[in-house]
């Protein structure tokens, strides 16, 4: 061991440094059954944060509106466009072969695709389960339709609670925090651990404030690879918020917090006990919704860091999540 040729005071000051290292990459675990039950919103409650989504707020998100400039935060649908855990996008065309003068004909195309998980997306509550219990302790008997279903976890038909369908339309204040900018870079490096200061300081030099109910739309830079070309690379790993930044964004009581990687959260997060534990924290402890894969460079490149976000969620009887074309309007 080697032997601390500084002052005492400095020694002092790195030992304590380290310490805090340590203890801040302590590993998160699941609040018990008792802990995170019945959700602040009542037992039965199936949309969480959706709660939030009150007509104020769509008139609060419209007054935001000065410019009427509206940007798309939706990447377009393609097989060759990144997919993760074997999901997939395949798209064939049914061509018209009526081509002779005076004749009519039509397009039309078959997907066939895991609609609620490709794409910008929205995850619902049905998405994440933790112990055989999801958010607000449905349970997979719940989960299960009394009939017309031959898997666990309701069958072919879906989950009929906390489904996508029970979504709300989203109308409300749109907050962009561009931690890329905050680090004077471009693109935040793989694996990069966004804290709850980061968060903090981009939304001092932005001069904007949370408020309950905020889409937060984290920019990490990490969208530029979303590409055909860089594919790999963009699902390889992440840049995302980390368990400090995750309990500070639950503290603020957002309606959806999203990136513009695949999973918000960093990847990989060594140590964590919990698989996705960000996931868990917002998806089944908390009830608030993530939204991934958002297309956000325009939004930062403009300064927008305050606008009306909207989406509408697929109505998808029984559906885990949705691709989703939002905008963000100023």
């Amino acid at each position: 061991m080697r032997t601390c040729v500084f002052s005492r005071t400095i020694c002092a000051v790195l030992l304590i440094g380290f310490a805090y290292s340590a203890a801040s990459a302590q590993s998160w675990e699941m609040p018990s059954e008792a802990q995170r039950c019945p959700s602040k919103w009542g037992a039965k409650d199936e949309i969480g944060s959706g709660n939030l989504m009150k007509p104020e707020m769509a008139l609060k998100a419209a007054k935001l509106i000065h410019t009427g400039e509206v940007f798309s935060l939706g990447f377009p649908l393609s097989s060759e466009l990144p997919l993760i855990s074997g999901r997939r996008f395949d798209l064939h065309m049914k061509r018209s072969t009526a081509t002779d003068p005076g004749t009519r004909g039509e397009n039309e195309e078959i997907v066939i695709t895991e609609l609620g998980q490709v794409g910008t997306q929205l995850d619902a509550f049905a998405h994440q389960i933790y112990g055989g219990k999801y958010y607000n302790c449905f349970t997979d008997h719940d989960m299960s339709f009394s009939s017309g279903g031959d898997l666990a976890g309701g069958g072919r038909q879906g989950f009929p609670h906390l489904s996508v369908d029970k979504i709300p339309d989203i109308m409300t204040r749109g907050v962009l925090i561009d931690v890329a900018a905050l680090k004077n870079v471009d693109m935040l490096p793989a694996g990069t651990i966004i804290t709850a200061e980061d968060l903090q300081q981009a939304l001092a030099k932005e001069n904007v404030k949370l408020e309950p109910g905020d889409a937060v739309m984290i920019h990490t830079g990490w969208g530029k690879l979303y590409t055909v070309k860089d594919k790999d690379r963009y699902l390889a790993s992440s840049p995302g918020i980390g368990i400090e930044a995750g309990e500070w964004l639950i503290r603020q009581n957002p309606m959806l917090v999203g990136t513009d990687t695949c999973c918000v959260e960093v990847r990989p997060y060594p140590g964590q006990k919990v698989n996705l534990p960000i996931h868990a924290m917002f998806l089944i402890v908390n009830g608030v919704y993530l939204v991934e894969n958002l297309r956000l460079e325009p939004l930062a490149a403009a300064s927008a860091y305050e606008t009306a976000y909207i989406m509408e969620p697929l109505k998808m009887e029984g559906g885990t999540g949705s691709t989703i074309a939002p905008i963000a309007v100023r």
